[in-house]
């Protein structure tokens, strides 16, 4: 008899083993975070630095996930111009797997996933604040998997507010996945403008990949 189970049930040994999901160490495979990120302007430092200050006086409570979209990821995105034409956003959008081998059916839902007409840009993964980042990784990388373009490239962002990590998956041949470095809004500065160069950055290349197709 088929089982289903929740993704957010999953261990990263469990996304490894049922799904064949590999970890590429390669620095080569996921440079999309590190090169060429686009310059931001002083406009957007003074928005990114009131999204921080909005953060700091929201953490002194505790903060849940519909609390952390609200006060960061919603702003972040909206400056981003991620609301705007081509690209469109979906809220707990619902996905589901079937592991043939163990005749089980996973089951989730995406928090937030950005899309330019039919391809996946970034499936984000909020958590409460007081929760680490890594704790929503196996579940992202499951929901990366529906992505419906198997040829393409598709990249996440994991955040618990304060936290945001970069996600690049590849899932031709057996699935492969690297991480970005940590950012943290709590480091000296505003770790927040090297997250949104590199929102836009991933844009860019989905757009010109979307484009050249």
């Amino acid at each position: 008899m088929t089982q289903s189970i929740q993704a957010k049930t999953l261990t990263l040994l469990d996304v490894e083993t049922k799904f064949n999901f590999q970890l590429c160490e390669d620095e080569q495979f996921f440079r999309e975070w590190i090169d060429d990120l686009p310059e931001i302007s002083d406009d957007k430092k003074r928005a990114l630095d009131n999204v921080k200050a909005g953060y700091i006086n929201s953490v002194k409570y505790a903060m849940l996930e519909d609390t952390v979209k609200m006060v960061v990821l919603a702003p972040l995105l909206f400056l981003a111009d991620f609301y705007l034409t081509p690209f469109h956003i979906e809220a707990e959008k619902s996905v589901e797997l079937t592991i043939e081998d163990e005749d089980t059916i996973v089951r989730g839902s995406i928090d937030v996933l950005l899309l330019l007409k039919s391809f996946w840009v970034v499936a984000i993964e909020a958590k409460r604040s007081q929760y680490s980042v890594e704790a929503g990784l196996p579940q992202l990388l499951f929901y990366m998997l529906n992505d419906p373009s198997p040829e393409q490239v598709t990249f996440g962002l994991l955040t618990n507010g304060s936290s945001f990590r970069f996600i690049k998956m590849t899932k031709q041949g057996t699935p492969q996945y690297a991480v970005s470095k940590l950012f943290d809004i709590a480091n000296p500065g505003n770790e927040l403008y090297e997250v949104f160069r590199i929102l836009k950055r991933l844009a860019g290349i989905i757009s010109i990949n979307t484009s050249s197709t």
